[in-house]
C-alpha cells in the first residue's frame, strides 16, 4: 500500500516505539503517585515537558501542558482563553480553521463569547490587516500555520505582531498539521498559544501539548485532580507524552532532509500525474506545505476515485479525516468560494517521513490510470 494519507494520521516511528516501551511494562506508574514506579514515569515526563519546552523555544518548561491530542489542546486554548477569569472574549478566527478551533469558538458563542470569522481569499489565505482589524482589546485569535487540506500557508508571525500591536489580545495557532515540515516555535509564530499533536509526527495518537506562555490565564476544559497545575486534569499518559516528544525531536532534527525528500515526492507526483492526464489543477500555489498535493482531476468524482485507489494500493482522502469518514463539501473549499463541483473532484494527497521520490512517481501512475480508467 502506498499510504499518502499522513496529515491524517503517521506511523509511529521506531525510535518513538523505543522511548515508548518502557513506560508501557516496568515503569507504567502513575506519576501522581510516591513510591517508586511513579517517581520514575514522573521524572520521565518532566524530561519530556523540558525538552519539548526547548523544542519550541519556551520560556520554562511549566509553559507546556499535555494533553490528550490536538483536539483537546485547541479546546483548551480557544475555550480556556475565552472564558477566563470570569470574562467572555471576543473570539477571532478564520472558516478554514480546523473544527477543533472552530467548534470550540462556536461553543465560546453559545456561552456568550462574541465570535467573529475573518474571511479567506480563494487560496484560503487570511489578510493580517483585516485579522488585526476585527480584535478588541482582550480578543482570543486563532490562525494556523498552514492548512490540514490544502497545506496553504498563513503569515502566523505577521498576524500575531499586529494583534500584539493592538495590546491586549492573545493568539493562538493550531500548528498541529506544520510542525513537521516547518520550524515552528514561539520566536517564529509569536503566538502565545500552540497545539502540537503527536500522530501527525511519527508518535502515537492520544497525545498532545498546548504551549502556554507565562502569565495567560486558562479556565480548565477537563476538571478533576488538578494535574498540570489546574489547567488539565486527569492521569497522564506518560507513555505517549514521552512518544510525543520523541517524534518531535525526531521530526525537529529530520526537518531539512524531510523537506527536500517529501517535497521532491510530491513534486514528482505533480510531475509525472501533470504528464499523465494533462489538466490537474493544483488548489493553492505557493507558499505551501512541502508534504501537501491537494488537486483537482476534472471529470473524476472524488469519492469514486478514493475507493478506486484503495483497490490499487494508493491510500489518500477528500476533505478532512477528521469529518468521521464523510465525504462532504469541504468548509475549507466552500469557505475559499470552491464551486460544488469543483469540491466534489477534489482529493488530498499528503506524504510523510517514510515516502521517497519513487513512492511519488509510483503513485502518481497508479492515480492516473485510474482516473484515465474513470473517465
Amino acid at each position: 500500500m502506498l499510504y499518502l494519507d499522513h496529515a491524517a494520521t503517521t506511523v509511529v516511528r521506531p525510535e518513538v516505539r523505543d522511548a515508548m516501551a518502557p513506560f508501557l511494562d516496568d515503569a507504567f506508574g502513575n506519576p501522581s503517585g510516591i513510591h517508586g514506579v511513579s517517581r520514575r514515569a514522573k521524572n520521565a515526563m518532566e524530561e519530556a515537558r523540558e525538552l519539548a519546552a526547548q523544542l519550541l523555544g519556551a520560556a520554562q518548561p511549566l509553559e507546556i501542558v499535555f494533553t490528550g491530542g490536538g483536539t483537546e489542546a485547541d479546546n483548551l486554548a480557544v475555550l480556556g482563553a475565552a472564558l477566563a477569569g470570569g470574562e467572555r472574549r471576543r473570539v477571532v478566527t478564520t472558516p478554514i480553521e480546523h473544527e477543533a478551533v472552530l467548534e470550540s469558538a462556536h461553543f465560546a458563542a453559545r456561552l456568550g463569547c462574541e465570535m467573529v470569522v475573518v474571511p479567506v481569499d480563494g487560496e484560503g489565505r487570511i489578510d493580517p490587516q483585516v485579522m488585526a482589524a476585527a480584535c478588541n482589546d482582550g480578543s482570543v485569535v486563532s490562525v494556523m500555520p498552514a492548512n490540514n487540506e490544502t497545506g496553504a500557508i498563513q503569515p502566523v508571525a505577521e498576524v500575531a505582531a499586529l494583534v500584539h500591536a493592538r495590546g491586549g489580545s492573545v493568539v493562538h495557532t493550531d500548528a498541529v498539521q506544520a510542525f513537521i515540515s516547518e520550524h515552528i516555535t514561539v520566536a517564529t509564530t509569536g503566538a502565545d498559544m500552540i497545539s502540537i499533536a503527536a500522530h501527525k509526527l511519527g508518535g502515537p495518537k492520544g497525545a498532545g501539548l498546548l504551549y502556554v506562555r507565562n502569565g495567560i490565564e486558562l479556565e480548565p476544559v477537563l476538571h478533576g485532580g488538578g494535574q498540570e497545575l489546574g489547567r488539565r486534569s486527569g492521569t497522564h499518559n506518560v507513555a505517549g507524552i514521552v512518544g510525543l516528544v520523541a517524534a518531535m525531536e525526531a521530526s525537529a532534527a529530520d526537518r531539512d532532509a524531510f523537506r527536500l525528500r517529501v517535497g521532491g515526492a510530491r513534486d514528482r507526483f505533480e510531475e509525472v500525474l501533470r504528464a499523465e492526464l494533462g489538466d490537474i489543477s493544483l488548489t493553492v500555489g505557493e507558499p505551501r506545505l512541502v508534504q501537501h498535493s491537494h488537486l483537482r482531476i476534472p471529470g473524476v468524482a472524488s469519492e469514486t476515485l478514493l475507493i478506486r485507489l484503495d483497490q490499487a494500493g494508493v491510500a489518500a482522502a477528500a476533505g478532512s479525516a477528521c469529518q468521521s469518514g464523510a465525504i462532504e463539501m469541504s468548509h475549507v473549499l466552500e469557505a475559499m468560494g470552491a464551486a460544488e463541483a469543483v469540491a466534489a473532484e477534489s482529493v488530498r494527497f499528503t506524504f510523510g517521513w517514510v515516502n521517497d521520490v519513487a513512492d511519488g512517481e509510483e503513485a502518481a501512475k497508479r492515480v492516473a490510470a485510474v482516473a484515465g480508467g474513470l473517465r
